[in-house]
């Protein structure tokens, strides 16, 4: 069968012998499920040769793998591409991209043939390539900023292994009411679904789960306040369900907030990354949107 992708890596100088099993599952990440049949069907080569998965591999070596689809339980992207994509691109390789998302687009469509997502503008941008359009995570409609998006699908499941285990995440800014008593501090608060409103999530809701959610006070003016939040759990709406449940919701959150305002003040403004194969860890800055207050924005954002 004719490969669909492949993988072409030359191992580096400071490359530790290891095996080709070890160099595949532990230092890259892949799955067991995609390291079986690299190994049953010979399409792991090194130097262009077949070596078998115990034996060694050296620094400076060539190491290709060679997928034909069926390895992936999603192989084909059926993303609609939108005709002339509108992508703010912070950082691209190979194999993935980090976009800059606006505020009111969705991630991902909903139904099959829904079009005006962020996941259509990237398989309009990846026309025509080799390339194509595959969802690692998302965030609110409502929400701006970074969002990976993998080129193939051999580096999902790797991605996803590094999400899991907390390699990589994304560092967030709000602009919410009020001041804060402490400069910084932790929500704690087990968040679970709402009972009387399914679009809504709660603090000790329904079948609620741990939530942790760490924040920075950056700045306040007019009480208001800029905060930096770092997630250590990956909850349904959980930045926004805890700073309404400590009084102090976002602004213009349409959910968590009564009070009208154009846009959600909630930014992803950093995505930590771990480049797939590379392993380099890199931090991808998404400028804060022109519509948050000046007054609280002057700041040195890369330094927070």
């Amino acid at each position: 069968m004719k490969p669909r992708w492949i993988i072409k890596e030359q191992l580096g100088s400071q490359q530790a012998r290891c095996s080709v099993r070890h160099l595949l599952q532990q230092q890259w990440s892949l799955p067991s499920r995609l390291v079986h049949y690299l190994r049953i069907r010979r399409q792991v080569l090194i130097n262009g040769d077949y070596r078998n998965m115990n034996e060694p591999v050296a620094p400076g070596e060539q190491v290709t793998l060679k997928f034909v689809g069926d390895e992936f339980r999603t192989p084909t992207s059926n993303y609609q591409p939108t005709s002339s994509p509108m992508l703010d691109i912070l950082f691209e390789n190979r194999d993935l991209l980090v976009v800059n998302k606006p505020a009111g687009q969705k991630t991902h469509p909903n139904q099959p043939l829904e079009t005006g997502t962020l996941m259509n503008d990237v398989a309009g941008y990846l026309e025509g390539s080799s390339a194509a359009a595959y969802m690692v995570h998302r965030i609110d409609q409502a929400t701006s900023g970074a969002v990976i998006v993998a080129k193939n699908p051999v580096v999902v499941p790797i991605l996803d292994h590094y999400i899991a285990a907390g390699k990589i995440h994304r560092r967030y800014v709000a602009v919410v009411e009020g001041t804060f008593a402490q400069k910084g501090g932790r929500f704690n608060w087990p968040i679970g679904f709402n009972p009387t409103d399914q679009r809504k999530r709660c603090v000790n809701g329904l079948k609620a789960k741990p939530a942790v959610t760490d924040y920075q006070v950056l700045q306040t003016s007019d009480n208001l306040s800029l905060v930096q939040l770092q997630l250590q759990t990956g909850r349904t709406h959980q930045i926004r369900v805890h700073l309404a449940h400590s009084g102090h919701p976002i602004v213009g959150d349409p959910l968590y907030n009564g009070q009208p305002n154009s846009r959600m003040l909630l930014h992803g403004i950093a995505q930590q990354l771990i480049v797939p194969f590379k392993k380099t860890l890199r931090e991808i800055y998404a400028p804060l949107p022109n519509y948050f207050p000046p007054a609280l924005v002057k700041y040195d954002q890369k330094e927070s």
